[in-house]
């Protein structure tokens, strides 16, 4: 029986956002995502849907065959309206193709070479849209170690004058740089900010082409960022920030916590301890094959081992810029951590807000995927608010 056929329970909305198919928990989780970021440009919503009937639920290679499918299509329609000097519409088409080509590579295992090849697929269409911006983005490759860089994104703001603040924006264990722009950039553009969307360690280029795994002591490839920033004479040296998103919300902290040039930082989702929260996930979680190969691990159990070190005890005291953790309230990774993220905190002296958002405003899923664009206001406005920004920004 064909596996649509097999079938029985419809979609559904939940507390966290749409769940398109209640049977395969993770993959709905993944829809969701996608199907969010159509309102910051990352797909169309009838294309989303059009590729969601046309796959057999919880299968990986038709989840990629559909996705890529769609992200060709868009690559092409923006060449010709390139071609024509159609120049929004090739932005556009570009822009979903990104997505949709990030979407496609997803449940790929790490050594299948079409996971590279879409990846950089992704990539491109990413870059052809950066070129087109009426401040055309800068594809750039930071220092790091040993000879090999973070891939990284640099876009200056139309609105934000010579000196421009510039928020610097890692993903976490599975979002890199190209779709930090519907979680972060875009919003930090329309406010005044440049932006420095980047691939640390464990994430995007720098796991898929040099290897690079990720490690507790986040301070440091935040700390090259920080440098090349510094050497550029168009942003304010004392207006730096720096958001994380998922994992990445430990890495902010961790970092900004070491590093005192931040001056204002945001957990997008907030993480305690990753060792405590790895412990429980054997090989059978949905998203093992992506923890084994961020931490460069070959089992679970290794995963939680190398993990030990990631936690913020002794460490988030240290902080002394503003910081802000922004959670959703029906979070699929839960709201205990927040919770303990912000007493230990406050009860340090940092200056921490936390905002939980509910169901009825919507965005209460992990990193506000359901709805993005909430997530980038709330955390805009409050950094907007910290830099003493316009409030017309």
């Amino acid at each position: 029986m064909d596996n649509k056929m097999q079938e029985t329970t419809p979609p559904r909305f939940e507390p966290f956002g749409w769940q398109q198919w209640p049977d395969h928990f993770w993959h709905s989780y993944q829809f969701r995502r996608g199907l969010g970021e159509t309102q910051e440009g990352g797909g169309a919503i009838s294309e989303c849907f059009q590729v969601a009937s046309r796959m057999m639920p919880g299968d990986d290679e038709s989840w990629f065959a559909e996705w890529e499918r769609v992200a060709k299509r868009n690559v092409e329609r923006g060449d010709a309206a390139a071609q024509a000097g159609h120049r929004r519409t090739a932005m556009n088409c570009w822009l979903r193709a990104a997505n949709y080509f990030r979407m496609a590579e997803f449940w790929l295992q790490p050594e299948d070479p079409r996971r590279l090849a879409t990846f950089t697929l992704c990539e491109q269409a990413s870059h052809k849209h950066l070129g087109f911006l009426d401040i055309p983005g800068e594809v750039i490759e930071i220092p790091y170690e040993n000879g090999t860089t973070l891939p990284a994104y640099f876009v200056r703001s139309p609105h934000g004058g010579a000196k421009q603040p510039v928020l610097v924006s890692f993903g976490g264990l599975d979002s890199y740089k190209d779709e930090l722009w519907f979680m972060t950039g875009r919003g930090a553009l329309q406010r005044g900010f440049s932006i420095l969307l980047v691939d640390g360690p464990g994430q995007g280029g720098a796991l898929r082409r040099h290897g690079l795994v990720s490690r507790f002591d986040y301070e440091v490839p935040v700390g090259r960022c920080v440098d090349w920033l510094l050497a550029r004479g168009d942003i304010d040296p004392d207006r730096i920030a720096l958001s994380g998103s998922s994992l990445g919300g430990y890495y902010s902290a961790r970092a900004a916590s070491c590093d005192h040039r931040i001056a204002a930082c945001i957990s997008h989702g907030a993480i305690w301890n990753i060792q405590q929260r790895y412990s429980t996930r054997g090989e059978d979680h949905g998203l093992a094959m992506h923890m084994k190969w961020v931490f460069g691990a070959d089992s679970m159990k290794e995963v939680v081992s190398r993990a030990a070190p990631f936690k913020l005890e002794g460490v988030l005291s240290q902080m002394r810029c503003p910081y802000l953790i922004l959670h959703g309230g029906h979070d699929t990774l839960g709201v205990e951590d927040a919770k303990m993220v912000f007493e230990y905190a406050r009860s340090n002296g940092v200056d921490v807000t936390l905002r939980v958002t509910d169901t009825e405003e919507t965005g209460a899923e992990h990193c506000q995927h359901d709805n993005p664009t909430l997530g980038q206001e709330l955390m805009l406005d409050w950094l907007c608010d910290r830099f003493g920004m316009c409030p017309s920004a």
